[in-house]
């Protein structure tokens, strides 16, 4: 399975080293991993940029973007695998914290063995979300 990742936040903080779940930069790169597997995962593409846009003080996305790179399921388009993510996930800050149950003690395990691309059960992000569409 082949996902690829992109994140955007008008806060840029540099890496995710020392954060927790409050810092958009870490939970909404998690976000963005999570939505990209579940897109492949469903069938629905066989590569995908998910780009999430996220602002400080702002309890929502300010934008969102999806790029299969022509690979998205026959019938489909980008703008349909948009839809899906809209009525599949709620990308506010909080809701994706309680979703991907981020308070619990796991980035020591990030700090080794890095942030993706890992089957380990604590790294809810990889485990994707079955997906109505």
């Amino acid at each position: 399975m082949e996902v690829w990742l992109w994140l955007i936040t008008i806060n840029i903080g540099g890496s995710f080293s020392g954060k927790d779940a409050t810092k958009i930069d870490r939970t909404g790169a998690y976000a963005a991993r999570w939505v990209a597997k579940s897109l492949v995962n469903a069938g629905l593409c066989k590569r995908v940029l998910v780009q999430i846009t996220y602002a400080n003080g702002l309890n929502e996305t300010i934008g969102l973007n999806v790029n299969s790179y022509g690979t998205v399921s026959r019938g489909k388009t980008d703008k349909d695998l948009f839809d899906i993510i809209i009525s599949n996930f709620d990308l506010r800050p909080g809701v994706l914290v309680k979703e991907l149950n981020l308070k619990r003690a796991i980035y020591k395990k990030t700090s080794f063995g890095g942030h993706f691309g890992r089957s380990d059960p604590d790294f809810t992000w990889e485990i994707p979300k079955k997906l109505k569409f």
